[in-house]
């Protein structure tokens, strides 16, 4: 069995090029458009979502060389096998990551299962066994991650910051994170008590806390 390595990849203002216009890649514009790639779409034409959607660049007409350059990452989605081997195999040559949608094997990367809570992200993949199995894990995940992780992680992200801001020593720092990780405000989310800190607030936990 093949190990992939997961990682977060950070495609912000960056190209990314697509070469297939249908269903398959609609699903795979869209999370790199929520990430604020620099998306290209190389095409005759273009599925209903991805013809209403501002963000992306069309080229309008089929895939030919040189469409990758400048690329960090590339997409082979059209419906046409060899097409999409004719793209993987320009992509390898540019030393660029490619996913081909109608081989996977034919690529360099497979995309998961991915459920968004606010700062949380958490992926699924089955190795390629099966995009519906990874489907329904991922909404299993989904059942037990609810909503409330987002304001949770909110939460933790602005307290992490103000005991950056407010305390100079490092080992202080360290304790001060600590006990921010044994705080209850997951359970005071889930039922529904929990009010936000005022920026007070939160100077006088830091100023209580950085005691033994």
């Amino acid at each position: 069995m093949k190990k992939y390595l997961p990682i977060m990849l950070d495609v912000e203002g960056r190209r990314v090029v697509i070469v297939g216009g249908g269903a398959v890649a609609a699903r795979k514009a869209a999370p790199l458009l929520e990430a604020g790639a620099e998306l290209v779409i190389v095409s005759p034409s273009l599925s209903g979502t991805l013809a209403d959607e501002g963000r992306l660049k069309w080229i309008n007409r089929p895939y030919a060389p040189g469409d990758l350059q400048g690329a960090v990452l590339v997409y082979a989605a059209s419906d046409n096998r060899a097409v999409n081997e004719a793209v993987a195999a320009e992509a390898r040559q540019l030393g660029l990551p490619v996913n081909v949608a109608s081989h996977a094997e034919a690529g360099t990367f497979i995309t998961p299962g991915v459920l968004r809570r606010g700062r949380l992200t958490v992926t699924v993949s089955t190795s390629g066994a099966g995009p519906s199995a990874a489907a329904e894990i991922t909404q299993q995940i989904a059942r037990l991650l609810g909503e409330e992780y987002e304001p949770y992680l909110d939460f933790l992200h602005e307290l992490r910051t103000a005991i950056k801001q407010l305390e100079p020593a490092a080992e202080t720092r360290s304790r001060l994170l600590r006990r921010l990780g044994k705080l209850d405000v997951l359970n005071e989310l889930r039922q529904g008590t929990f009010i936000p800190w005022t920026p007070g607030e939160i100077e006088a936990w830091v100023a209580r806390n950085r005691e033994e």
